[in-house]
């Protein structure tokens, strides 16, 4: 059995963050591989403006291309219509039944995924592992993670995983290239490299 990391998201676009907490994960939660799966139409973004997801998948590949350990999946970008943790977390295990998914996620998401679309599916495809980090404390996150448990796990255990306290959004990101600010270091250079080609986030979008 393969232990299996999935770190879904927009990606609009990918930076060190995402690479960070997968790496993180990799090594705290023993897993044998990270699966990047960029959103194809996430709904809670409906409305917002974003790169297409075929070129937010080719960011995507592009920062994890050095890494053996991380591949990318485009199982959300080919998906028509609105894209759902839980349909493709089930997907992911019926296309791989041998194998444990752990689906990595922000504090924030730790307080907002029993109002995500079928949260009991998405728990019963996955064992969640939350990032502590953020302006969530642990005493509130223990709180949070003993509450999801009784309500959705059925005796698995949700895993809370000490990260970095640091704050970098893609929004952020986009902001700054609007703006004609610096952001090497925080994207990989080969997806600089390709924003710049493009002329990606020059205007302000979402």
């Amino acid at each position: 059995m393969r232990r299996i990391g999935i770190v879904g998201g927009t990606f609009n676009p990918i930076h060190v963050g995402h690479l960070m907490l997968a790496e993180w994960a990799l090594d705290a939660v023993d897993l044998d591989e990270v699966w990047m799966i960029p959103a194809g139409m996430p709904y809670m973004k409906a409305t917002q403006q974003i790169l297409p997801g075929e070129e937010r998948l080719h960011m995507a590949r592009l920062a994890v291309r050095d890494n053996d350990c991380f591949k990318c999946l485009d199982i959300e970008v080919r998906r028509e219509g609105y894209t759902y943790s839980y349909e493709t977390l089930e997907e992911l295990r019926r296309r791989y039944p041998d194998d444990a998914f752990f689906f990595i996620v922000g504090a924030d998401c730790l307080f907002a995924i029993e109002k995500w679309k079928a949260p009991e599916r998405i728990f019963a495809s996955c064992t969640l592992v939350a990032a502590v980090r953020g302006e969530n404390t642990l005493p509130e996150m223990l709180e949070k993670k003993t509450d999801l448990e009784q309500r959705f796990c059925k005796g698995q255990e949700i895993l809370l995983l000490p990260f970095l306290h640091m704050s970098l959004s893609s929004t952020e990101i986009r902001e700054r290239i609007r703006r004609g600010q610096s952001v090497r270091y925080l994207v990989p250079d080969s997806v600089l490299a390709y924003i710049r080609e493009k002329g990606f986030y020059r205007e302000k979008s979402d």
